[in-house]
């Protein structure tokens, strides 16, 4: 600061010396990038043949302050409406960030009361990922197998995870350009660039997850293009993304404990301890086991936490993980869990890595001295051993990021009409919080709560009392009345938990619990 002094003091002197002057103009705005309408025509994906969707690319500017210089293009899906009661284009989007979208055109289908056929749903891979050109890749063998333990108790252990992390960082400058265009501001524009070429004045938007961020920055950048929007399981906007990591540390590290409650009371179906306290130790002593010695050599302790994370997630895995465990605990099979690894976290393609670091990274800026996250995480990791130091490795490329984080946006929903907002209160991903605060920032939207429900975005799901309302809310944009006070505006119990399989409840439970395919597998795909 005391270097600013003297050249303020000396502003204000020529300031004075020049009062006649006339003041400077402005710097022009660049001007408005136009984007060419997209040429549609068939998928590739089965999905969406099934759905009857149509493909195509938009090409905008890889910096949108250069519109006529160089192009990428985004891979784009669409599902018209059937509805005579046409109300505008539905843009989708899964979070991550880093997830494909291009599948979720097929996502009005799950919406009650044919309330969807009215939209014509819009699904897309956003700049670098999936389908969209050029693709980001740093390292494809990044996440191969029985890697380096996560939890640092040594120095050659914090060392070789430093070493990966700044190599991963150095490897991504390949990508040179594109790098530096990554950011959620960017890809707002690039939402606003698909509803130019789709012709329409406003759109209406569903996110998930990240999603709902990218939600609330467009909303902020762009209020009066906003019609309708779904925002479910909400990133906090005070928390972009260092605190928001650590949040969810404590949270996947409760949500692990109600898992392994689960598991105790259905001990008769996995045989695995009769308490929460007894499958836990046992369960951290399979890691211990896989550190000395790894599953078929390729299973150690970083990919046995990677597998069961999706637990904290998503209660509809338990009964799928819980036979995992088992089968490993009992008959030692390596390769189910092997295969389950592999269907979850993709060996040899970074893709959604590599854009999860580029938004994350250069959205807002992270503590770029070790010493700041060491002593965060072990703090942590004191309380919340499950998740935390896998999440901190995760994210440690941002310490060496070659590309300078910029300032976060401040979300502001004061001038949007209204969006539905979605949450469940165990929610460890996106924690309540983060909902509250996003109601409170944007004061016509209303908020449905789900009590002591641990599942991350998991609307359109088969929960009657939420998806009706977002039914309701997407044909007449019609909200739950707003409540006073900091709470939610309506309240919907979770779906139950699930019942083993071939338990008198499982084939009902199951019924009533399923995502649709396009949902659950774009939402799974970017779980880490």
């Amino acid at each position: 600061m005391s270097r600013l002094v003297p050249a303020t003091l000396a502003a204000g002197v020529l300031a004075s010396c020049l009062v006649a002057a006339p003041a400077a103009a402005a710097p022009p705005a660049p001007p408005e990038f136009t984007p060419a309408p997209i040429s549609w025509g068939s998928c590739q994906s089965s999905g969406l043949v099934r759905a009857g969707a149509e493909c195509g690319f938009l090409d905008v500017p890889l910096d949108y302050s250069d519109p006529a210089g160089a192009k990428i293009s985004l891979a784009v899906s669409r599902v018209r409406h059937t509805s005579a009661d046409y109300q505008g284009v539905m843009l989708v989007n899964p979070g991550g960030p880093g997830g494909s979208g291009l599948g979720l055109s097929a996502l009005g289908r799950t919406v009650p009361h044919d309330a969807g056929a009215s939209y014509d749903w819009i699904g897309f891979d956003p700049r670098g990922v999936g389908s969209s050109r050029p693709a980001l890749s740093c390292d494809p063998g990044y996440f191969g197998y029985d890697r380096p333990a996560y939890v640092p108790r040594t120095a050659d252990l914090e060392r070789a995870w430093l070493d990966r992390s700044r190599g991963y960082a150095a490897a991504c400058e390949k990508n040179g350009p594109l790098l530096r265009h990554l950011r959620t501001t960017d890809v707002a524009q690039d939402l606003d660039s698909l509803r130019k070429a789709l012709g329409a004045e406003q759109i209406n938007y569903f996110g998930f997850s990240y999603g709902t961020y990218l939600g609330q920055v467009y909303a902020t950048l762009y209020p009066e293009r906003v019609r309708r929007m779904v925002l479910d399981s909400n990133v906090d906007p005070r928390k972009v993304f260092y605190r928001a990591n650590l949040d969810q540390d404590v949270a996947f590290g409760r949500n692990i404990k109600v898992y392994f409650d689960w598991i105790a009371r259905h001990d008769a179906a996995y045989h695995l301890g009769t308490t929460g306290e007894d499958v836990e130790k046992l369960w951290y002593a399979q890691q211990r086991e896989l550190d000395a010695t790894p599953a078929g050599g390729v299973i150690g302790p970083d990919e046995w936490t990677d597998i069961f994370l999706q637990a904290g997630y998503y209660q509809s895995t338990w009964d799928e993980l819980t036979k995992l465990f088992a089968g490993w605990v009992h008959q030692r099979d390596w390769q189910t869990l092997k295969d389950r690894y592999d269907r979850t976290n993709s060996p040899g393609d970074d893709n959604g890595f590599a854009v999860y670091n580029a938004v994350q990274c250069t959205d807002a800026p992270w503590p770029r001295n070790w010493t700041d996250w060491k002593v965060d995480n072990w703090i942590t990791y004191a309380k919340s051993p499950f998740e935390t130091w896998g999440n901190a490795w995760y994210n440690a490329p941002c310490l060496t990021w070659p590309v300078p984080a910029g300032k976060p946006v401040d979300v502001d929903g004061r001038r949007v009409a209204g969006a539905l907002l979605i949450g469940e209160e165990l929610d460890a991903a996106t924690p309540f919080a983060g909902n509250l605060e996003v109601r409170r920032r944007f004061p016509r939207a209303s908020l449905i709560g789900e009590p002591g429900g641990t599942t991350h975005a998991g609307s359109l799901s088969g929960n009657a009392c939420v998806d009706d309302r977002i039914a309701d809310y997407l044909a007449t944009g019609a909200l739950p009345p707003r409540q006073k006070g900091d709470v939610p505006d309506a309240v919907c119990d979770p779906l139950p938990e699930p019942e083993p399989e071939g338990t008198p409840d499982a084939r009902a439970d199951r019924a009533g619990s399923g995502q649709a395919p396009e949902l659950r597998d774009a939402l799974q795909a970017v779980v880490r």
